[in-house]
């Protein structure tokens, strides 16, 4: 592999970490705004799981709260218009070390980053949060009868760590195969390391999972390992694609 350029100052890094945080931040201004439009909307959307569960009722404790809520919403909502913005800010941040013809990379990871964000938020609201909702309103219920109320402001917390837990998660891919595609990590050793990666996939999902039951930190596990072993199979393509490619260049 090609030695990489000079590392830029320690001066030049925090310029432009200043400019990604403000790049990102404008772009979530902006979509804030266009948020605030469409908060009660996209409150009712995220509150779907807690409302399919009957003897649930929302309620405000503060005078506060409601405004506060939408201003919440609107800013997570401001948050999803901007990241593609932000995605492509992080990651070129995060690679500078990258060749020129390397930078070509960006056009793939920012993709799908977004796309494994939306599938990991969408696999956590549609198939975990449901059971989790239900396993954790009602696991004590036998012991002492009792009417459950949420707050609106509480049930926002919770759904959008929920949903942000499992994005990061799905980003395990990108993550794996940039650093094959880039000679740091070989995929025939991510399989010959298979068991020791899953003892760690498991401590992290214990670690990083939003609720402490069992049943959501097995529902991460899964889709955690089977990540794993797909982005070892797509880097075995990406490297016998890359010798076929050296073989050729050195047969011409």
């Amino acid at each position: 592999m090609q030695r990489r350029k000079k590392e830029m100052p320690l001066l030049d890094h925090f310029k432009e970490l200043r400019k990604v945080l403000l790049i990102s931040a404008y772009a979530i201004a902006f979509g804030t705004v266009i948020g605030w439009t469409f908060s009660d909307i996209v409150y009712r959307f995220l509150a779907q799981p807690m409302v399919g569960i009957k003897e649930v009722s929302f309620i405000t404790t503060t005078p506060m709260e409601p405004i506060l809520v939408k201003l919440k919403i609107s800013i997570v909502a401001g948050i999803i218009v901007a990241l593609p913005v932000i995605f492509w800010q992080i990651w070129a941040f995060v690679l500078p070390a990258l060749q020129k013809n390397e930078r070509k990379y960006l056009y793939f990871i920012v993709p799908s980053s977004i796309i494994l964000f939306l599938g990991g938020a969408a696999f956590s609201f549609y198939v975990v949060l449901p059971m989790a909702l239900k396993f954790l309103m009602f696991v004590g219920g036998g012991a002492v009868e009792s009417t459950p109320f949420v707050t609106k402001a509480s049930y926002l917390g919770f759904i959008l760590t929920f949903i942000l837990s499992f994005g990061i998660v799905f980003q395990m891919p990108v993550v794996l195969l940039l650093l094959i595609k880039i000679g740091i990590l070989d995929p025939r050793t991510l399989a010959k390391y298979r068991k020791y990666a899953f003892f760690i996939i498991v401590v992290l999902a214990v670690i990083i999972s939003p609720t402490p039951d069992i049943m959501t930190q097995a529902l991460m596990i899964g889709p955690m390992y089977m990540l794993y072993e797909l982005s070892i199979w797509i880097g075995l393509l990406l490297v016998r694609k890359k010798k076929i490619k050296d073989e050729v260049k050195g047969g011409g």
